[in-house]
């Protein structure tokens, strides 16, 4: 009977460590601690932005891992033909996502941060396509532009631009990824609703 008892705790200190342990895939991780062959150019953590400054204190990018694995695949898939990506921006701390809305309150462009993003869920990504040797190539639009030349779908571009950007979003939603109708360069994971808003600095990661 005490054997039985002993038993009994064991298993039941078992099963509260593993329901208190996070869900892994949902858990913030480095990108390139995953793949070092996807290119991070996090523009937030330069000036070179819509803000003119640097709001971002780590250069990593940090997404969720679930996000991570999808946009790692998304890197598999282009290798093979001459591709790859690169991020411009990953998870996004509420505090930053406040400083944007100060200057662009424009809720297409930047998400009310009384509601939050799928940026600050770590469950979205900016990207763009490059060559073999990591040379970004001809998009419809630079990054953070705010006309209807950025949405997903305008028509009126280059045929190199128009290629690039089918090419990247063949391979973004063949692994799931969901596209933003107002930035091309933007993509949603599409498990972005399991995940919280988080508000923390990478760099203490």
């Amino acid at each position: 009977m005490k054997t039985d008892k002993i038993r009994l705790i064991a298993l039941l200190f078992v099963l509260l460590i593993c329901c208190s342990k996070p869900d892994s895939a949902y858990q913030l991780i480095d990108l390139q601690k995953l793949d070092d062959s996807i290119a991070i150019d996090l523009r937030y953590a330069t000036a070179d932005n819509f803000l003119g400054r640097a709001v971002y204190s780590d250069t990593r990018c940090f997404l969720r891992r679930c996000t991570a694995e999808r946009l790692v695949r998304v890197q598999k898939r282009l290798q093979p033909m001459g591709y790859g990506i690169k991020v411009w921006d990953g998870y996004r701390p509420l505090f930053v996502q406040k400083q944007m809305w100060e200057i662009l309150p424009d809720a297409k462009y930047v998400a009310n941060p009384a509601t939050g993003s799928r940026h600050n869920r770590g469950a979205a990504v900016d990207v763009t396509l490059v060559d073999a040797q990591g040379n970004e190539l001809e998009m419809p639009t630079p990054f953070d532009d705010f006309s209807e030349k950025a949405a997903a779908h305008y028509e009126d571009v280059s045929e190199a631009a128009l290629k690039h950007r089918q090419i990247l979003q063949s391979a973004m939603t063949a692994e799931g990824f969901q596209i933003y109708h107002a930035e091309w360069w933007h993509f949603n994971d599409p498990e972005w609703e399991k995940c919280e808003i988080l508000d923390v600095d990478t760099k203490n990661l």
